[in-house]
């Protein structure tokens, strides 16, 4: 059984909360050289469409300068991944996409790395307003002093580092982790431990989108209100305002994809 406290304790004694998200979540730096993360981005990004058979072995050895070990071995985890399935006298095949291991960190951050940023920060955002607001309403209920301190603790550092994009984002991203992980529940705790680079990528947009003063400086105070009524032990008035908070940050994120575009155009 997985302890929340244990992770908690991982994540602030990590040099960055999000060092190993903003890896997985920047399209610009690499992942890494190995035939795992080639072959892998290779699929999510439609060089070997699902459905599709992979060249022989013989093709793929030399595509990609390794050894059949090396290629059998990123294979087995591939298909640990759900990614794709060996069939006798039929070959290597890559398989549906609704077979993939999402919460898989690797294959998570290489539809981060490949694929646009909206369709991702949507899907995500639809499964926090799942998640999050009535987690914050179960949080205000049961919620111990030492809970309160670090959720408070992670939003003083929000205020303290605002102007200070990757300080505010990790901030943000423990003030949100420590109120799934103050429910007690172990698989919202392993959840949200599992999804925290796309977390990561997607608070960097709905910041950016927020990068106005006056917007960042209400988002900041929703983050307040928030807290506020989570001290206040009002379960539904913390499940209003998470809610409220979500939807904003949505518009935020929207904002941030459409001026990216523009400029692109």
């Amino acid at each position: 059984m997985i302890n929340p406290n244990n992770q908690q304790k991982k994540i602030d004694t990590d040099t960055s909360v999000s060092e190993r998200a903003y890896l997985l979540a920047d399209p610009n730096i690499s992942a890494g050289s190995s035939i795992l993360h080639k072959l892998g981005r290779e699929i999510v990004r439609g060089t070997f469409p699902p459905e599709s058979r992979l060249p022989d072995e013989a093709t793929m050895l030399k595509r990609y300068a390794v050894s059949r070990t090396v290629l059998r071995e990123a294979y087995s985890k591939l298909t640990a991944k759900g990614m794709i399935v060996a069939r006798p006298k039929v070959g290597t095949s890559v398989r549906p996409p609704t077979f993939w291991n999402m919460l898989d960190p690797e294959v998570l951050g290489w539809h981060l790395q490949t694929k646009p940023p909206d369709g991702i920060a949507m899907d995500l955002y639809a499964l926090r307003r799942m998640v999050e607001p009535p987690a914050a309403a179960l949080t205000a209920e049961i919620h111990n002093e030492e809970e309160l301190r670090k959720i408070e603790d992670a939003f003083r550092d929000m205020s303290v580092k605002a102007m200070n994009e990757t300080e505010l984002i990790e901030a943000d991203l423990r003030f949100h982790l420590q109120i799934l992980f103050a429910t007690r529940n172990h698989f919202i705790g392993a959840f949200s431990a599992l999804i925290h680079a796309a977390m990561v990528s997607t608070f960097r947009l709905s910041w950016r989108g927020a990068d106005v003063a006056t917007i960042k400086d209400e988002r900041l105070k929703q983050h307040g209100d928030v807290l506020e009524a989570i001290r206040a032990r009002d379960p539904e008035l913390a499940r209003e305002r998470m809610a409220k908070l979500l939807e904003d940050s949505i518009q935020d994120v929207n904002e941030a994809l459409t001026a990216s575009l523009a400029q692109k155009s």
